[in-house]
């Protein structure tokens, strides 16, 4: 039986989006040329499938190549994971969420006091 596929995505994929949410788009030749390590162009063909059949990139035909770019911009993909841990994690709690976030020690008072900020803002609108 093959793996699931991730709902998410997973760290070579986000590493492909990365590159081409950056690029805006290139081939698989220039996003493998593009990426921080070395890999096998089958992995960083194969990863690109996956993220086509995800719905996260499309491709052209330019010639005998094929050019891929980016269907779901980095701020919906954001959303999108948050919305996924908010729900296998947290029920679907904003609130368990952030209140998870704010315990956590790593957390420094500059930061702290953007995120005060934040709350003060939005509690105008």
């Amino acid at each position: 039986m093959p793996p699931r596929q991730s709902a998410t995505l997973t760290e070579a994929e986000l590493r492909i989006m990365d590159v081409l949410w950056r690029k805006g788009s290139g081939t698989v030749q220039q996003v493998l040329d593009w990426l921080p390590s070395a890999l096998a162009y089958n992995s960083v063909l194969t990863t690109i499938r996956i993220l086509e059949k995800k719905g996260y990139v499309e491709h052209t035909k330019d010639g005998r190549a094929f050019i891929y770019k980016p269907v779901i911009g980095r701020d919906e993909a954001t959303r999108s994971e948050i919305r996924h841990l908010l729900g296998r994690f947290f029920r679907n709690s904003h609130e368990a969420l952030v209140l998870n976030i704010l315990q956590d020690k790593a957390i420094d008072t500059e930061e702290l006091k953007r995120l005060r900020e934040m709350l003060e803002r939005s509690q105008v609108k």
